[in-house]
């Protein structure tokens, strides 16, 4: 395995923009959101690119540390 502590906080962050994303997906599919449905959607739309981001760059991270 070759995870720095780096990798680790990209993967880290990762986990939790995802359940972020998840829970604003139910949050909106429910009708009443508790942070508003404009508040709820910025979580959303902010979410979900930023999953991707850090699972990219925990992945590039990971590969630039293999020997």
């Amino acid at each position: 395995m070759y995870l720095t502590p780096k990798s680790g906080l990209f993967l880290g962050g990762s986990c939790i923009t995802a359940i972020a994303a998840v829970g604003s997906v139910f949050e909106l599919t429910s009708g009443q959101p508790n942070f508003g449905v404009q508040a709820t959607a910025i979580i959303l739309g902010l979410s979900i690119p930023l999953t991707g981001l850090f699972f990219f760059a925990a992945v590039r991270d990971a590969r630039a540390n293999i020997k």
